[in-house]
């Protein structure tokens, strides 16, 4: 396993250098729970969106095990570098582009508004206290990058952020009714989905698209259906 430290003992992120392409930490894993609700044949042809690059394992995944369209935002410069020297973080290419930049400044862009299928939000400085973008003009900026049918997965950790508070301002952002959510993970990390359009919970279909996506990747989609639901606030 190789591990990326930023200057602290915060794991921001890891890789197993015989699959560097696979994911292997648990939280990092729920945040691709926005398949469940994907047709998984035309997945390759969806738009994802990395904000904060961490060791490049969502990155990866949906550009090289999915297909899709990725495009990653990261503010530190070094990170990039260190994704590409030691995490098996592939050149830009016609699908896949790591942007240096800062994600409230992409997210806010009318250039991408309307056109991420699935984006993802792990956005934490060295220390990992608390997000690095957590306001409620964030989370609304972020709902108008996403299509029709387009999710948000946010990671939510650290020793000084609220998950109450968090997720108030995304329910406010997106509506009451678009979010799910997992239970913490041992390590403390809490996966949320919002939506732009609000999802109805079907339990039967949702194990039938989970069953489907732990054939085709390695990903624990049924054991995801016994820690998430929705949230009621």
């Amino acid at each position: 396993m190789r591990f990326l430290h930023l200057g602290t003992p915060w794991v921001q992120g890891s890789m197993k250098i015989s699959q560097p392409n696979e994911i292997h930490l648990e939280y990092v894993q729920r945040m691709m729970a926005w398949l469940l609700v994907t047709d998984l044949d035309q997945v390759h042809r969806l738009q994802a969106m990395q904000l904060g690059l961490g060791a490049a394992s969502l990155t990866k995944f949906c550009h090289l095990q999915l297909g899709m369209a990725t495009t990653a935002v990261e503010l530190n410069p070094q990170v990039i570098d260190t994704c590409r020297r030691w995490f098996s973080l592939p050149q830009d290419s016609a699908n896949l582009h790591v942007l240096l930049a800062d994600a409230a400044d992409i997210a806010s862009r009318d250039t991408w508004h309307g056109k991420v299928d699935a984006l993802q939000v792990d956005l934490y400085d060295q220390e990992a206290a608390c997000p690095a973008l957590d306001s409620e003009a964030f989370y609304a900026n972020c709902q108008k990058l996403l299509t029709a049918q387009g999710c948000m997965t946010v990671n939510l950790y650290g020793r000084h952020s609220s998950l109450e508070t968090s997720m108030q301002r995304m329910a406010k952002a997106f509506g009451k009714e678009a979010l799910w959510a997992f239970k913490p993970t041992s390590a403390g990390n809490t996966i949320v989905l919002a939506f732009r359009t609000p999802r109805a919970w079907d339990k039967g279909a949702l194990l039938t698209q989970a069953q489907t996506i732990q054939t085709r990747w390695s990903l624990p989609a049924v054991n995801w259906l016994k820690e998430l639901a929705p949230v009621h606030l």
